[in-house]
């Protein structure tokens, strides 16, 4: 036999008889999912054991845990893709050698079902406060980069990279731009899965409204329709508006859109005083600075006040106007009414508008003269004197009086002779609409 043919033999012998002597390392599970532990076992043909003896585990010549042991097991928690793929071990004997290398295949799950929620839930969020949007995975193991994106063009917000099933970007202090539509992206190396799209809203709180009255300003006519304009210039819609009047609910209105609001109303004597309005959006209410609005008579409009300083009308009146003559004829009716009212109540004698043109008495020798060329009686108009008679004032240029008309004089009052009479017009009777003299009321 030669030595060639020998030598073959005699090396499998001997380096199987080496490798006898060899710890071997087991590692269970041997194909472990990403996350998953594993609990590594070195075994070894040598037959002192003692507590003398310890076990060494490495990977890639780095020991694991915290070092030599007299356990021969040693578990991984958890163990990931990137992690090494090789491990060995051995023991502290004199003579003993490492193991031959073990190798861990680790699988790595795709993520899968990447969805976005937001807190506060379903994407309300009020203007200044924080909001976080939440990207998770249902599946996916390993490191995973999560990114965010804002609008439908997919503007970049962050990223990060973490080994969980969920992560979060937060925006701290929301503002109206900010209402948009969000999604994000996972990916752990087999390529980026995308959520759905997810509205934000955020609600603005309603500012402090302005009230104003329209066309009329602070005065208004009494009987006049009046508008109350309620407008708050920021807040989300849809917005409640209520209106006050001494503190009290007059009406409410909306606005679906948001802006403002208006409310109509007829105008009454009581409702002189203070108004107000509220705003509000289920975010807190608003109340408005209180304006006053003055109601004015009809008469006072035009420039006709009562003897006392006020308007002469009564709410029964002008309702009673309103309601007949509607506001194309109010004008004139009511112009004409109150010229009236004055008439009938009276003015001062001192009023030079109401002293009647005193004629130039002409001495006449004739008495009670039928010549063309005597002065004939002046006449004013009708007159009430007091009550409810109707008089007329009537001049006369005379130099004497028959005993009649002197007698006449005196049932009026007065014994002296005077060459002013007063001479009933008509006789007492209630004043219609349709007896008032159109020409002498204008």
């Amino acid at each position: 036999m030669s030595n060639r043919e020998y030598c073959p033999g005699v090396c499998v012998y001997v380096f199987s008889l080496v490798l006898s002597l060899l710890p071997v390392l087991e590692a269970r599970p041997s194909h472990p999912v990403e996350g998953q532990s594993v609990t590594l076992t070195c075994k070894t043909q040598l037959h002192e054991q003692g507590p003398s003896v310890k076990f060494c585990f490495s990977s890639n010549v780095k020991f694991l845990g915290s070092g030599c042991r007299s356990s021969p097991k040693l578990q991984i928690p958890a163990i990931w893709k990137e992690d090494p793929e090789s491990y060995w071990c051995r023991t502290t004997q004199q003579g003993s050698k490492w193991s031959l290398p073990t190798n861990i295949h680790v699988q790595r799950i795709p993520v899968s079902d990447v969805s976005l929620k937001t807190w506060p839930a379903g994407g309300w969020v009020m203007e200044g406060n924080k909001l976080v949007l939440i990207c998770s995975v249902a599946k996916g193991t390993g490191k995973i980069t999560y990114i965010w994106y804002r609008g439908a063009l997919g503007l970049n917000l962050g990223t990060k990279i973490q080994r969980s099933l969920t992560a979060e970007f937060e925006i701290t202090g929301a503002k109206a731009s900010d209402a948009e539509q969000y999604y994000c992206a996972a990916d752990n190396g087999y390529g980026p899965v995308l959520s759905e799209l997810v509205g934000v809203t955020v609600r603005v709180p309603v500012s402090r409204p302005v009230l104003t009255f329209g066309n009329y300003g602070t005065q208004a006519v009494l009987g006049g329709l009046v508008e109350l304009h309620c407008e708050a210039l920021r807040g989300s819609p849809p917005i409640f508006y209520q209106f006050y009047h001494e503190n009290v609910v007059l009406g409410n209105s909306s606005a679906p859109s948001g802006g403002g609001t208006s409310f109509n109303f007829s105008l009454t004597v009581a409702h002189s005083g203070n108004f107000s309005c509220e705003a509000s959006n289920g975010q807190g209410a608003q109340r408005s600075e209180v304006m006053m609005l003055n109601v004015t008579g009809i008469c006072q409009v035009w420039g006709l006040p009562s003897e006392n300083g006020n308007s002469p009308l009564t709410a029964g009146v002008t309702d009673w106007l309103l309601g007949s003559l509607g506001c194309l004829g109010l004008s004139t009716m009511a112009l004409i009414f109150c010229y009236w009212l004055r008439r009938k109540m009276g003015r001062p004698s001192d009023d030079p508008l109401r002293s009647p043109p005193r004629p130039v008495l002409q001495e006449s020798n004739y008495l009670n003269s039928p010549d063309a060329e005597q002065p004939q009686p002046v006449y004013e108009n009708v007159t009430v004197a007091r009550g409810d008679e109707v008089y007329s004032l009537v001049y006369h240029t005379e130099q004497e009086l028959e005993p009649a008309a002197a007698q006449r004089l005196r049932t009026h009052g007065t014994n002296e002779v005077s060459k002013v009479s007063f001479e009933i017009y008509s006789k007492p009777r209630k004043i219609n609409m349709a007896d008032v003299d159109y020409e002498d009321a204008m």
